[in-house]
């Protein structure tokens, strides 16, 4: 038996409500990098699309709200690691703090951005355009490098990090 339907206006009614049916979208998880003049940044992230194949585009949408918001508002590079299945303690470790890099491998591109080591595809970004969306931004970038390896994907829904099962 299914649950019942619940219907409701978002711009009226709780905030949570609304965070919780958008929960029910599953997504891939990524960690977003950047580097500041105190050092290396990142912070888990699920709001990321790709947008172009021609020219190579994505984008993602951090938090205003976010105390690391300025700093990737004003980045001009940054790397998008997509995460695999046994990464969920890199994700919560940047989902906590923006400073985690001494829990894990990484290294620093050729720009300055810390790029994550062992993730499932990163890219390596260039931002192209900044779009204001409510609470968020969304940050476009031209891709201008690309890693990637084999393995199962970390996914996030209704809050939690799991895996993938496929149906038959």
């Amino acid at each position: 038996m299914t649950a019942p339907e619940q219907h409701f206006d978002p711009a009226s009614h709780d905030s949570r409500a609304f965070r919780d049916a958008l929960g029910r979208f599953g997504t891939g998880v990524t960690v977003v990098t950047c580097a500041t003049p105190d050092g290396p940044l990142g912070i888990t992230a699920n709001s990321f699309a790709s947008v172009s194949l021609d020219p190579p585009l994505v984008l993602w949408a951090p938090a205003k709200a976010s105390s690391r918001y300025p700093f990737y508002s004003a980045a001009d590079h940054f790397a998008i690691h997509v995460m695999g299945a046994e990464q969920s303690a890199l994700c919560t470790g940047f989902a906590r703090s923006g400073d985690a890099f001494d829990r894990f491998d990484w290294e620093e591109s050729e720009s300055g951005v810390p790029l994550l080591g062992g993730c499932l595809a990163r890219f390596e970004c260039t931002r192209t355009a900044e779009h204001d969306a409510g609470d968020h931004t969304i940050i476009v970038a031209r891709v201008t490098r690309v890693s990637t390896r084999a393995g199962e994907p970390l996914l996030f829904f209704g809050g939690s990090y799991g895996g993938f099962a496929p149906t038959d």
